[in-house]
């Protein structure tokens, strides 16, 4: 049940990048340090299989965080990505034990749900609901600022 409902706001950030043509995806809002729905989505992809793989697994894998936040791509581009993360994604989940505990929380991370893998997977959920809302956000403003 917790990764059909990971999949389902992953699949939800998905489709609304998928709706927006390249120039509003990768637009940011006049906000300081406001990230485009591609940033979002693309930092999205990093973070699923850092907690995934790398945290639950110990199965290190590249990850340039701070590129995320300024990553811009055609959309195209950045639908094959999250295809390949929903992939790799459920992947690491077949070979997860839900009660087992991650093989590499990384050090100052030690929070309560870092004790299960179960516990690391409703954090990625946790993450993604969060960065849902901010890509929806950032869709309107983006949006109404081209009405304009």
């Amino acid at each position: 049940m917790l990764v059909e409902f990971v999949l389902r706001k992953f699949d939800e950030l998905v489709r609304l990048a998928s709706q927006l043509d390249d120039e509003a995806a990768n637009r940011t809002t006049a906000h300081v340090d406001s990230n485009s729905v591609i940033q979002i989505l693309v930092h999205c992809c990093g973070m699923m299989r850092r907690w995934s793989a790398s945290v639950n697994l110990g199965i290190e894998v590249p990850r340039d965080r701070e590129a995320e936040f300024t990553a811009q791509m055609p959309v195209a581009e950045a639908l094959e990505l999250a295809a390949r993360t929903r992939a790799e994604f459920l992947v690491d989940v077949e070979q997860t034990d839900p009660a087992a505990t991650p093989v590499a929380v990384p050090p100052g991370r030690e929070d309560f749900w870092t004790v299960s893998c179960e516990g690391v997977l409703l954090h990625v959920f946790e993450e993604l609901c969060q960065h849902l809302g901010q890509a929806e956000v950032t869709r309107d403003v983006v949006v109404q600022s081209q009405a304009r």
